[in-house]
C-alpha cells in the first residue's frame, strides 16, 4: 500500500468520524427502575388528574393530591408506553383531566413528586395496571395484603 493510499484512509476515515459527530442526534438512553425508583418508598394517592402525555417512551400521568394540611401539590407517574397501555385497557379518554382516581407507585430516589406506577383505580372501581418493569409487575411475586386475600378457613 502506498502512501498516498494509507493518508487517503486515513482521511477518509477521518472524514466520516467528523461527519457522524456532527450530524448525530441526541438518544436518551432507556432506565432501569431501580436507576431512578426506590422500591423501599411505596406511594399511595387520592387524587385528581391534571394532565396525561402520551408520548413515548413512557406515558406521564400528573395528579393534583391535596396534602393534610389542604395544599395541593402536584405529582407526576411515569407509567409504561403509550402502546403497553392501550392493550391494557387504557384509552385517550381514560384520564382526562378532571378524573379522580387512586394511584400507588414508587417514589424517584431522588425524592422528588415523582414516581413509578404501579396501579390506577378509576372512580368505577376498575383497576388497571399502569406498566411498571419494576417492583410489582403482575409477573412478580404478588405483595402481601395488598395483591393478597386470606384464604376463607
Amino acid at each position: 500500500m502506498s502512501v498516498r493510499q494509507v493518508v487517503g484512509s486515513v482521511g477518509a476515515v477521518a472524514g466520516i468520524g467528523v461527519w457522524l459527530a456532527v450530524t448525530s442526534v441526541q438518544v436518551t438512553a432507556h432506565h432501569a427502575f431501580a436507576a431512578e425508583f426506590d422500591a423501599e418508598r411505596p406511594v399511595e394517592f387520592n387524587g385528581t388528574v391534571t394532565k396525561v402525555e402520551w408520548i413515548n417512551p413512557h406515558v406521564w400521568i400528573h395528579l393534583d393530591v391535596e396534602k393534610d394540611d389542604g395544599t395541593t401539590e402536584n405529582w407526576a407517574f411515569e407509567a409504561g408506553t403509550p402502546n403497553v397501555l392501550f392493550r391494557r385497557g387504557f384509552t385517550r379518554r381514560s384520564l382526562l383531566p378532571g378524573t379522580d382516581v387512586l394511584v400507588d407507585g414508587y417514589q424517584a430516589k431522588d425524592g422528588t413528586n415523582r414516581a413509578n406506577g404501579r396501579d390506577i383505580t378509576l372512580a368505577d372501581g376498575t383497576k388497571l395496571f399502569l406498566g411498571s418493569s419494576g417492583t410489582g409487575a403482575p409477573w412478580e411475586l404478588a405483595r402481601p395484603g395488598v395483591d393478597t386475600v386470606a384464604e376463607p378457613r
